[in-house]
């Protein structure tokens, strides 16, 4: 092995470089943007949902003046948008 040809280290650093770079600059394809739109959108109609069925089965079980529908609804929207802001958050990291 002569002084001009690298070693292996410095071939392994070489390409451990172009692949951090290649992330960096990758592309977002449009589907990309699909997927991570309908992640969102299941973030948030998931815990929508769940507070909705549990809130009628609530009001059905137990009547009374608060209606736990609305207020299970509420708390579903506000953990649905919780979670798809965590999902954004994460996904934007690498930006």
């Amino acid at each position: 092995m002569t002084d001009k040809e690298p070693n292996e280290t410095e071939i392994i650093s070489r390409k451990a470089k172009r692949m951090a770079e290649a992330r960096k600059h990758r592309r977002q394809s449009a589907w990309y943007g699909l997927g991570m739109f309908g992640l969102v959108g299941w973030a948030i109609a998931v815990p929508v949902i769940a507070g909705i069925a549990l809130g009628v089965w609530i009001d059905e079980r137990w009547p009374g003046e608060t209606s736990w529908t609305l207020v299970l609804l509420l708390a579903g929207v506000t953990l649905g948008c919780l979670n798809a802001w965590y999902w954004v958050q994460r996904e934007g990291r690498d930006d």
